[in-house]
């Protein structure tokens, strides 16, 4: 992680919906808040980080430098409040709203692959987006 970078986000380069949030998000990062890290890019090595390709994969990850970790929706929450940006996801913090956000999160990331799959995206029909040698 870079000296400046208060947070860490990994990002599957490879699909077309992740990398245009993506762009979105380096564009408001005007103070380099946040170190973007590809994990489709072919020195990306997921062991480094104690995790396997198929974790990074399940689901966005964020991670701060005292090593603390989010995933999914709390990732999002983390970028978004970074930038100024809280307000936009702050009712996905509600205790009667979160559970059922947490499970759209959960189903959306399931069919990830496929609909990248329609808009350019390098996934097979079996959903397998991970590049050679990647487990």
């Amino acid at each position: 992680m870079t000296m400046q970078a208060e947070f860490e986000v990994f990002f599957d380069g490879d699909c077309p919906l992740c990398k245009r949030e993506i762009a979105w998000l380096q564009r408001k990062d005007k103070e380099s808040k946040i170190q973007f890290t590809d994990i489709a890019a072919a020195d990306f090595d997921a062991a480094s980080y104690g995790k396997t390709h198929a974790d990074f994969m399940a689901s966005m990850h964020g991670r701060f430098p005292d090593g603390r970790w989010t995933e999914g929706i709390d990732t999002f929450d983390s970028l978004y409040r970074l930038l100024g940006w809280g307000w936009v996801v702050a009712w996905t913090r509600w205790p009667i709203v979160r559970p059922a956000m947490d499970r759209v999160y959960r189903i959306f990331a399931w069919y990830r692959p496929w609909l990248s799959r329609g808009r350019g995206g390098s996934c097979r029909v079996d959903g397998d987006c991970s590049p050679a040698g990647k487990s």
